[in-house]
């Protein structure tokens, strides 16, 4: 369901306003509604669980709030563990147990050759081509705050590490984070319009397991 910029809310306690992406050949997370969640500062035990087990998959919304509309993003999670062999740098080891994604337009005449047989490779295998940019927000194990992390398949998947390490586990973490400034600092450019938001937790690439807990995510 698409916002408008005066409306920029999604409750992801909401399931209805959200679609699963399951990936090709991938055992999908399990996302559901938990009632007996780790309670937050305000007692509250309602939030979206994510449970991995060697598995990968999103659910996210469709948007489109226009660059010149982009402003701060909130949002929270609560991490009981992080995933001991994970590495976002590496191919074999990009698992997180949380990640917050925002998907952007832009101009897809400056992808590189390898960039647009992934575009072509991702439409023929979900029906959907890879975004312009995909910026996300991720736990890390080791890489300090605001380290951005680049995708080890693709330059347009980038991270920004907004937790590092243990500190923080077993307890809500909360985050106001500017979408603009994150994104030029993880791209280098200003950002096209913003076309979708979606929730992520995976551990198939370390053959592990990963469970988490979302809570509300708004736009300011």
């Amino acid at each position: 369901m698409a916002q408008n910029s005066a409306t920029p809310a999604w409750n992801v306690l909401d399931l209805s306003q959200w679609q699963a992406l399951h990936l090709p050949g991938k055992t999908a997370t399990d996302y559901q509604l938990d009632a007996q969640a780790p309670a937050d500062q305000h007692g509250a035990r309602l939030a979206l669980r994510a449970r991995a087990d060697d598995s990968a998959s999103m659910v996210r919304t469709p948007v489109h709030i226009a660059a010149k509309d982009l402003g701060r993003i909130r949002f929270s999670w609560h991490v009981p563990a992080l995933i001991d062999a994970a590495d976002m740098a590496t191919r074999h080891g990009d698992d997180s147990p949380v990640r917050l994604v925002l998907a952007f337009e832009g101009d897809r005449s400056r992808f590189s050759a390898k960039d647009s047989a992934l575009s072509e490779l991702s439409r023929l295998v979900t029906g959907e081509e890879m975004p312009y940019a995909t910026l996300m927000y991720v736990w890390c194990n080791k890489r300090p705050t605001d380290s951005v992390i680049h995708n080890a398949r693709t330059d347009r998947i980038r991270k920004i590490v907004v937790e590092s390490g243990p500190h923080g586990l077993k307890q809500w973490r909360h985050y106001l984070r500017d979408v603009r400034a994150d994104y030029r600092a993880a791209f280098g450019e200003e950002p096209g319009a913003l076309v979708g938001i979606g929730i992520m937790t995976d551990s198939d690439n370390t053959h592990s397991q990963a469970t988490a807990w979302y809570g509300k995510i708004s736009l300011q």
